[in-house]
């Protein structure tokens, strides 16, 4: 039983769409990364799908131009969520979405991501598997193909290029461990 409106689908899609909407693409793929979260939610315990859901939707957040004082969207985002008293679990979803520890070294803020405690677990894994299988523009890739597109978006050398080609281990085991999960099912 979710103990904030923020934790309800309904209610965090509110929130991104009042932050997003005016982003196009990012827009975009937000609502089909909420859509494959949904998709997705046999993987988790059935009490966890609505706050997967929901943490699909604000995933982002930290990308909304008022919202934006590290430049580190998963930081950004886990702090205006805290800040709305949002549920701790849901603002460390959100803060260590798609290996965002990889990203945070590449910036300097390792310690400031650290706040936000890292949980392994079956949740964690459903909503990055949702986003690395979403394009920029919404568009439903394959894991693979969706490494190649932010490789190729993000030149070799910037912070992006470099988090990624480090985290590729790691997503692709969400990845993997969430299609276990779902019985193996082709994602």
């Amino acid at each position: 039983m979710p103990t904030s409106l923020l934790e309800t689908p309904r209610e965090a899609a509110r929130l991104a769409a009042s932050l997003l909407r005016p982003l196009g693409d990012r827009w975009l793929h937000t609502q089909a990364v909420a859509e494959r979260a949904r998709e997705l939610s046999g993987a988790v315990p059935e009490a966890e799908r609505g706050l997967l859901v929901a943490a699909a939707w604000l995933h982002d957040i930290g990308y909304a131009p008022p919202l934006l004082d590290s430049g580190f969207h998963p930081l950004d985002g886990a702090r205006h969520l805290a800040a709305l008293d949002a549920p701790a679990r849901l603002v460390r979803l959100v803060a260590h979405h798609s290996g965002a520890a990889y990203e945070a070294e590449q910036h300097g803020l390792s310690l400031e991501l650290s706040l936000y405690e890292r949980e392994d677990s079956a949740l964690l894994d459903a909503l990055t598997c949702a986003d690395m299988t979403t394009g920029p523009s919404g568009q439903r890739l394959g894991f693979e193909e969706r490494i190649a597109e932010i490789l190729v978006r993000y030149a070799p050398g910037s912070k992006v290029h470099a988090a990624i080609s480090a985290a590729v281990p790691y997503l692709a085991g969400a990845v993997a461990r969430t299609r276990t999960r779902l019985g193996g099912q082709p994602m």
